[in-house]
Formats: structure tokens, C-alpha cells, sequence
């Protein structure tokens, strides 16, 4: 990994992350804990950390569903938090 910085951004608000860093990994070092719920509501974020199950999951440049401790946060990432909530 090196010191080169990047930027993403998070529903609108900008994130710095280092390059090589996982999605997961600048979110967590951004203070963020969850950023996905449940069809209950329940808060989601990293679980496992190593890409075996699906809870970190969370949309990156449109492409929805991706999982967070397994992508490399690149310089630009447009990401959107997701839900799964019941409406009623």
C-alpha cells in the first residue's frame, strides 16, 4: 500500500481513503459503521471482512451490490449507501 491519497464520495459527502484501501476500509476509518439495513431495519457493515457474506454490500459507480471489504476504493468512486427496508 502507499501514501497516495483518494477521494471517493459517500451518498454526497467526500471520504479521503489511502490508495489500496478497501471501500470497507476507508468507510471505518471515516467513523462510518454501517452503511447498508435490512428489510427490518437493522444497521449493516462490515461482518466477516473477507468477502463471505453479503452484509457490506453497497452500490459503486451504479453497479449495485458490491461488497465493500472486497473492493479497492479507487480514486473518484461515486458510492450509494443501500436498503433493504419493508415499506408498509
Amino acid at each position: 500500500m502507499s501514501d497516495q491519497r483518494i477521494r471517493i464520495t459517500v451518498d454526497g459527502e467526500a471520504l479521503t481513503g489511502i490508495a489500496g484501501q478497501s471501500v470497507a476500509g476507508v468507510l471505518l476509518a471515516a467513523g462510518r459503521i454501517s452503511w447498508r439495513t435490512t428489510r427490518s431495519g437493522a444497521p449493516r457493515g462490515v461482518f466477516c471482512g473477507i468477502g463471505a457474506c453479503f452484509d457490506c454490500l453497497l452500490t459503486v459507480n451504479d453497479v449495485p451490490d458490491v461488497r465493500a471489504c472486497r473492493r479497492p476504493a479507487t480514486d473518484g468512486d461515486e458510492i450509494r449507501t443501500q436498503t433493504r427496508e419493508e415499506h408498509t
